[in-house]
């Protein structure tokens, strides 16, 4: 799945993909569900203030639901093309979009870029 030109601050999105990159769909929902509600913070860099349980993390509400959104459309193509959910992890990655001026000229939009994959999981057997 890409997500094109998203209304997203790229720290934000870089965090969340750190945070779910590794994960099967369904955890990955779930934990973004958790960020949403505001019960769980995700771990961000920067000067950003310390939270429960970690160095320094921050709730990006905004971001968690595009990213529910865009796990829910990867979700649904992997049914339709019939795979497993269980036998795959999940791979994200953002990247810089155009930054469109606002009104007037005086300031910029926040976009970024992100993709959703699914890669088989390798298990060694011996």
């Amino acid at each position: 799945v890409n997500g094109r030109n998203l209304p997203l601050s790229l720290k934000h999105a870089v965090a969340v993909c750190n945070y779910i990159r590794g994960n099967l769909v369904e955890s990955a929902i779930l934990k973004l569900e958790e960020v949403k509600k505001m019960k769980k913070a995700i771990p961000m860099r920067g000067e950003i203030p310390h939270k429960k349980g970690m160095m320094s993390g921050r709730y990006p509400v905004k971001a968690a639901t595009e990213f529910i959104a865009l796990l829910k459309s990867l979700k649904a193509n992997a049914l339709v093309n019939e795979m497993e959910l269980e036998k795959y992890i999940l791979f994200c990655m953002a990247n810089v979009a155009p930054r469109p001026y606002r009104r007037f000229g005086q300031h910029r939009f926040k976009r970024c870029h992100v993709q959703l994959k699914l890669i088989p999981t390798i298990k060694n057997e011996q």
